[in-house]
């Protein structure tokens, strides 16, 4: 198919993967001994959706990795400044509160304005977080650097974004794989940024694991190119398909009075509350059992390992089989294996083993939620709508991580935010059972 976009160039659309090129005009000796036009159609044709999947998957590890690690910090931190175990917690509480709060922003300017330059300005302000974080010797400056930063900097560049530009970069058909993939790679991320976080500690110091961390977030940067969406036209433009587009007060409108988007949100709290309690507090936790910081380490990394298996599974089954059921199924397995957990003998091996099952049940929520918002109102304002549910996650982990340092302050042990887990993973079971599973109806914006 060949039609000409608004400079008058031919543009070609073409089946297998989705992929386009722009044909220019010839271009002339004059312009330059280089510049040819096979080198122009190349320029334009490198961005295959292998490629887009490949660089967002890299992106997804590398900024879901060093604050899935951060935990490790935790012990020698509290130490080093003769702090409680509540200061390092408040400050992971904000970082996932503040994630969440500035994820909506951060996809509706995606959605609005393109992917890239969310993306760049997301990973240069999580560099500065993990780096300033080292020398946060007070617990405000911690405050400001692991939490204020970090948290704002995640909202930019974490999965959630490149979550957003699948769903408008990469074919239809293969949307549900590339959420599963891109939410493995994060996964596997957790799986590699844990040891090593151990390992730079144990060989260097904390500080210097930080610094290295904040180094590896500049990679972003090159890799976010691949990911570049287009700007938006304004609302009221018949786009393609004949479709007028929303505005974002009427995405929102939309959304927050459509009952099953509702129930999705509410729902993905408990998602927030149960994986940043056990990311920051578990391997504490299990020193407290008397285990080593070495099996904590690696209990946070085999979750990350298995959770590639329940993600990509989680993308497979959900093109299968209703969606709200999967959601469902992962809850209420989570609040049994936590059971499990909490009342049978501790040990490495059912530490580990722990690990591998949550793990398959870890971020295995993402795709079919990401998918559910996609499904019920498309993908023009995905990255924004996606970003409000992620809000009632961070929201949940804000509180599981806050609650977990209190709770223990207060009592000398984590039961009862492992109790609250339970609860909350059985509630979500039940809110996800009546989401239906079909596009909102829009009289409003029916084709022209």
């Amino acid at each position: 198919m060949r039609f000409l976009d608004r400079s008058h160039h031919e543009v070609s659309l073409w089946g297998g993967w989705g992929c386009a090129y722009v044909r220019r005009p010839p271009i002339h000796r004059h312009a330059g001994p280089f510049m040819t036009t096979h080198s122009v159609a190349s320029a334009a044709n490198w961005r295959t959706p292998f490629v887009i999947i490949l660089c967002g998957c890299v992106i997804a590890m590398l900024a879901f990795g060093p604050r899935s690690a951060l935990g490790q910090f935790l012990s020698p931190m509290s130490l080093a400044y003769g702090w409680g175990r509540e200061v390092f917690s408040l400050a992971l509480a904000i970082q996932n509160l503040l994630w969440g709060l500035g994820q909506p922003f951060a996809g509706a300017i995606a959605d609005r304005y393109g992917t890239i330059r969310v993306l760049c300005v997301g990973a240069l302000l999580y560099a500065a977080g993990l780096a300033l974080m080292a020398y946060a010797d007070t617990p405000g400056t911690l405050h400001l650097t692991a939490g204020m930063l970090i948290g704002f900097g995640l909202s930019g560049c974490s999965f959630n974004l490149v979550i957003g530009a699948f769903g408008k970069l990469v074919p239809e058909h293969m949307r549900g794989l590339a959420f599963g993939v891109g939410t493995a790679a994060g996964s596997f991320g957790q799986f590699l940024f844990s040891p090593l976080a151990r390992a730079l500690i144990d060989h260097f110091d904390w500080q210097t694991a930080l610094v290295a961390f904040a180094v590896m977030m500049l990679l972003i940067l090159p890799l976010s190119v691949a990911l570049r969406t287009p700007r938006a036209e304004p609302a009221g433009v018949v786009g393609t398909g004949g479709i007028a587009n929303q505005s974002l007060r009427q995405a929102l409108s939309e959304a927050f009075g459509h009952r099953s988007y509702v129930l999705l949100v509410l729902g993905f709290f408990t998602c927030g509350f149960q994986l940043a309690f056990v990311t920051v507090h578990l391997p504490t936790f299990l020193l407290d059992r008397g285990l080593s910081a070495e099996v904590g380490a690696w209990t946070i990394g085999v979750i990350g390992l298995f959770n590639i298996i329940g993600a990509l599974s989680s993308g497979w089954l959900m093109m299968r089989m209703p969606k709200r059921y999967i959601l469902s199924t992962i809850y209420f397995l989570r609040a049994l294996t936590i059971v499990a957990f909490i009342t049978l003998p501790m040990s490495p091996l059912s530490a580990l083993i722990y690990g591998a099952v949550t793990g398959l049940l870890w971020l295995s929520t993402v795709p079919p939620t990401s998918a559910l918002v996609a499904v019920m109102f498309g993908t023009r304002w995905l990255a924004m709508l996606f970003g409000f549910a992620f809000f009632s996650h961070q929201v949940g982990g804000f509180l599981g991580v806050w609650l977990g340092g209190i709770a223990f302050e207060a009592t000398g042990s984590y039961d009862v935010v492992w109790w609250l887990s339970i609860f909350f993973g059985v509630a979500s079971a039940v809110i996800n059972l009546p989401i239906v599973e079909k596009p909102v109806a829009r009289p409003a914006l029916a084709p022209a």
